[in-house]
């Protein structure tokens, strides 16, 4: 099978999106797939990403000229819609997949519906829900209606939280599936816990300090502000330590309102490090109430993790209750007080319910079979298919 993804949100130093379309590449490229990525970057640029000659299959990336974007320069401007729709009928693809319904939707719907087999998108994350709906409120609701307009032409909507799933399918997207993200269970699971990794993260504080991690893209939306002035409050309380991982346009200002006990751990590309750093903490902290999934809270419950996520979006729905402290969404507060709660429960008992619920999360390969069994439904046109997504929209 040959599949086409088109992006426009594909950083230099990684985010959600890339680490998604690099994982699926490989499993697709193990599979024996011929595999493309067309996303935007600083230069024309075409590679062979991996290759496997058992079975025959290859992944590539096209890296497509754009200007930098202004918020954060190491995303690019995804333009030449003409060339990548040029491009796209070259190709003849199986599947062709649209991972933004903005630009990538639209330079697939300008190839045309004959440059595919089958046309998909994938809801990665909900830019109206997070920067329009909680100022605009009833107001908003034009741009969903316009997001269903955008994502009519496609025959598949991907979503992975069950949350967003509902709302897609409330304003009247068709053909929604939701299938969750899967974390990559050979790096994240309770046995990368690490004695050694612990204490360096610990930077030798004193005996019984507890030890906080958080991981993710610091951009404003992913609200870090209110997990560091929680933490801030914890310290009022209890010798802790906060060791953030990740990067973004809001370091600078999240280090300058950082309290004493805050470290900055920077962007991680050895995930095999990022899993030793969650299954040797006490907790993860996450300030995100719109996720639409939640990858890096899904990956700390898979290490046998406890967190402490808001009661709202992709991270409360990766949440196992009986390891796991929610709080009031944007409310640091509510927050501090979540993570006293859970250090406060007998740490033996919560770490094995923990273990308990790292067995339950969805490994990466559970969630591109299953995309794929939607591929091969779409390719064979099955005429139980409408029935079963009519089924599913009223569940």
């Amino acid at each position: 099978m040959k599949i086409v993804d088109v992006t426009e949100f594909y950083s230099e130093r990684g985010g959600g999106v890339r680490s998604h379309l690099t994982t699926r590449g490989h499993f697709l490229c193990q599979l024996g797939n011929e595999h493309l990525v067309i996303a935007p970057g600083p230069a024309n640029v075409e590679s062979v990403v991996e290759a496997s000659s058992a079975p025959p299959g290859h992944t590539r990336l096209l890296r497509v000229a754009g200007p930098a974007l202004p918020y954060d320069r190491t995303y690019h401007l995804l333009g030449r819609l003409d060339k990548i729709a040029d491009r796209l009928r070259a190709e003849s693809p199986d599947i062709v997949e649209a991972h933004s319904p903005y630009l990538a939707a639209g330079a697939v719907v300008a190839a045309g519906r004959r440059s595919a087999r089958a046309r998909t998108a994938f809801w990665h994350a909900d830019h109206i829900g997070t920067y329009l709906e909680p100022w605009l409120g009833s107001l908003s609701r034009p741009f969903f209606w316009a997001a269903r307009a955008l994502l009519a032409p496609f025959d598949t909507t991907f979503v992975g939280g069950l949350a967003q799933a509902r709302k897609l399918r409330a304003i009247g997207v068709e053909n929604v599936e939701h299938v969750p993200f899967g974390v990559d269970g050979s790096a994240f699971h309770p046995g990368a816990r690490s004695e050694a990794e612990r204490r360096r993260l610990l930077g030798g504080t004193a005996p019984g300090t507890a030890l906080l991690v958080g991981a993710g893209r610091f951009a404003f939306e992913k609200r870090w502000d209110v997990v560091i002035d929680a933490f801030a409050r914890v310290r009022e309380r209890r010798p802790a330590v906060l060791v953030l991982f990740g990067d973004g346009p809001e370091r600078a200002k999240l280090e300058r309102r950082a309290p004493p006990g805050v470290r900055f751990a920077g962007f991680v590309t050895d995930r095999g490090r990022l899993a030793a750093a969650l299954a040797s903490a006490d907790a993860l902290v996450h300030g995100c109430a719109r996720e639409t999934f939640g990858l890096s809270v899904a990956e700390a419950v898979a290490c046998g993790l406890p967190v402490v996520v808001p009661d709202a979006g992709g991270a409360a729905e990766s949440a196992d209750r009986g390891c796991s402290e929610l709080y009031a969404s944007d409310d640091s507060s509510a927050c501090a007080a979540a993570i006293l709660r859970l250090l406060e429960r007998d740490p033996g008992e919560l770490r094995a319910r923990a273990a308990e619920a790292s067995g339950r999360v969805p490994t990466a390969a559970a969630h591109f079979k299953q995309v794929l069994s939607v591929y091969d439904a779409l390719l064979q046109g099955s005429p139980h298919r409408r029935a079963a997504k009519i089924a599913r929209s009223r569940s």
